[in-house]
C-alpha cells in the first residue's frame, strides 16, 4: 500500500517487482520479504523514494548493491558479475568436500543414472538437502543446470551411484567457485525508453533437446538459453512432460517452451518501459523449423498443439 501511495504499480509479470514511471523518470523496486533492491534512471528520484519509505518504515540504506539473497554482486566499472562463491563454499563445507579434488566437468557423458543401480543411501536427507542447495546455485551457474536436473530425478530414493553424481557436481564447483555471470553494460543491445526512437538489437534464444534421452521413461530433455546482447538472462534444462514420437516433435516442444519464456521476457521488458525488436529463435532441427513455419503441417500435430503458448 505504501508503494502505491508513492506512485508505484505492481508488475503483472513479476509479483515482487514495483515500477514508478512518471514524466520520463523510471524507478524499479524489487522486494523479497524484508530485502529491497531499488534502482532507476535518476539518482535524485531513487533517493526521494528511499527518504519517503524511511519516513514510513525502519529502513537501513546499505548503499551500492553488493550482496542480495546469497548472490554477490561484483562491480567492474559499468559491468557486473553475479557470483555465488560464498554460497558454493558453504555447500562444500556442509557436504564435507571442502578439500576434495576438482574435476573439469559436472557430469561424465557416459554416466547413466537408474533407480536401482546401486545400494540405497543410509541418509537420503543429506542427498536432498544438497540437491536443494544446488538448485539455488543454478541461479548464477547455468553450466550445472543439466547435471542438477539429472540428479534431481532420484530424490525419492537416492542410491550411492546418484550420490557419486552429486559429488561430481560438487567437485566441479570446487574448481570453478570463482565463476559467475557477467553482465556487460555496452553489449550492442542498448535498450531505449519509449520516448527514444531507437530500437534495441534482437533478443536471441537458442533451443535444443535430446530425443528419448531418459532410459527409464524415454522422455526427452529440452533446454534453452536466451541472450540480451552478449548477456545470458534466462536458461533452462528440464525433462519434457510427455514422450515424443520423433526427434522433430521433441525439438518442437523445446521450441514451444522457449517461445513461452520469450513472451514472458517481452512482457517484462514492456513493463520496465523498454522496447526491443522481435526475438530471434535458433533451432538446429530442420523438421521442427519447418513444422513451426508451415501451417500446413499443423493438422498433423494436434497431439502437441496444446503445449504451444497463446499469443496475440
Amino acid at each position: 500500500m505504501a508503494l502505491l501511495q508513492l506512485g508505484f504499480h505492481g508488475s503483472k509479470t513479476d509479483p515482487s517487482l514495483f515500477i514508478l514511471n512518471s514524466s520520463g523518470t523510471l524507478v524499479y523496486l524489487l522486494v523479497y520479504v524484508d530485502d529491497i533492491i531499488i534502482t532507476g534512471n535518476h539518482s535524485r528520484a531513487v533517493n526521494d523514494v528511499i527518504k519517503d519509505l524511511s519516513s514510513m518504515f525502519a529502513l537501513k540504506d546499505l548503499g551500492q548493491l553488493h550482496y542480495f539473497l546469497g548472490i554477490e554482486v561484483v562491480h567492474h566499472g559499468s559491468d557486473l558479475v553475479l557470483s555465488q562463491r560464498k554460497y558454493i563454499l558453504d555447500i562444500l563445507h556442509r557436504a564435507g568436500l571442502v578439500d576434495c579434488k576438482p574435476v573439469s566437468s559436472p557430469m561424465s557423458t557416459s554416466h547413466v543414472f537408474l533407480p536401482d543401480d546401486s545400494p540405497l543411501l543410509d541418509d537420503p536427507s543429506r542427498y536432498r538437502q544438497t540437491i536443494g542447495a544446488l538448485q539455488y546455485a543454478t541461479l548464477t551457474r547455468p553450466d550445472i543446470a543439466f547435471a542438477v536436473n539429472k540428479v534431481c530425478q532420484f530424490m525419492h530414493a537416492p542410491t550411492e551411484n546418484h550420490w557419486a553424481g552429486v559429488k561430481c557436481i560438487l567437485r566441479y564447483l570446487k574448481g570453478t567457485s570463482h565463476f559467475g555471470l557477467l553482465f556487460r553494460h555496452n553489449t550492442g543491445s542498448r535498450l531505449q525508453a519509449f520516448s527514444d526512437s531507437h530500437w534495441a538489437t534482437n533478443i536471441r534464444a537458442f533451443s535444443d533437446s535430446d530425443w528419448a534421452g531418459c532410459p527409464l521413461d524415454r522422455r526427452s530433455t529440452g533446454g534453452y538459453a536466451i541472450y540480451l546482447g552478449s548477456n545470458l538472462i534466462s536458461w533452462s534444462a528440464r525433462k519434457q512432460r510427455t514422450v515424443s514420437r520423433s526427434s522433430t516433435e521433441s525439438e518442437y516442444k523445446a521450441i514451444a517452451d522457449t517461445v513461452a519464456e520469450l513472451i514472458w521476457l517481452k512482457s517484462l521488458l514492456h513493463e520496465l518501459g523498454l522496447v526491443s525488436k522481435a526475438p530471434t529463435l535458433w533451432c538446429d532441427n530442420l523438421g521442427a523449423t519447418y513444422l513451426s513455419a508451415n501451417p500446413v503441417f499443423h493438422a498433423r500435430t494436434k497431439h502437441v498443439r496444446s503445449r504451444l503458448p497463446l499469443c496475440s
